[in-house]
């Protein structure tokens, strides 16, 4: 059985969650734990990043991080701060219901080598094998990064957007516009 660590980033797991959020753990770990152990590498684009779509059995263990934003009024949405932002988002009763799920999935050598990983903030056991840095619940299209995560990584916040060539980056950059025009990240609502 893998040894998981769950990153400091990746908030899926927690109460009061942005985006998509792990309601049942321990069946979702497991179940992630045999989804990566079938997961065939050759498509990684980065060694030791893993990017491991998760059986359906997977998608009645989240809430999705997405919902469709049109006619949504006003009090349908929570402002809250994330990773030092603050930013309205729509309340977790509008989210859309899961399609799929995916996890991204690093061997802890490949976190611990990626630009934007600060150790010190991180609290594993020594045992640990691979690190959960990201949960995705989809819902509609597969949603892409958002544009604060894009220009993050633009920026040298991830190994694998160095390889990105200016068509690439135009293509990627089109699909994000669009995408989040109808769409929005959602959120527990957080009493400050």
């Amino acid at each position: 059985m893998t040894k998981f660590g769950i990153s400091s980033i990746c908030s899926a797991f927690g109460n009061n969650v942005i985006g998509t959020r792990v309601m049942n753990q321990g069946d979702f770990l497991a179940v992630a734990d045999e989804a990566l152990q079938s997961h065939d590498t050759s498509g990684d684009r980065v060694e030791g990043q893993h990017f491991v779509q998760l059986p359906e059995a997977a998608v009645s263990m989240v809430s999705a991080g997405v919902g469709l934003v049109k006619d949504q009024p006003v009090e349908h949405f929570v402002v809250r701060e994330h990773r030092g932002e603050v930013n309205c988002y729509l309340h977790r009763a509008h989210a859309a219901d899961a399609d799929g799920v995916a996890a991204i999935v690093y061997t802890l050598d490949a976190y611990k080598a990626d630009p934007g990983v600060d150790m010190s903030k991180e609290d594993f056991d020594g045992d640990v094998s691979h690190v959960i840095v990201a949960v995705l619940a989809f819902a509609g299209p597969q949603s892409p990064l958002t544009t604060h995560r894009f220009v993050s990584n633009l920026a040298g916040g991830n190994k694998e957007a160095l390889e990105w060539d200016a068509n690439e980056i135009r293509s990627r950059a089109e699909v994000i516009n669009s995408y989040w025009s109808e769409w929005r990240v959602v959120a527990d609502h957080h009493e400050v």
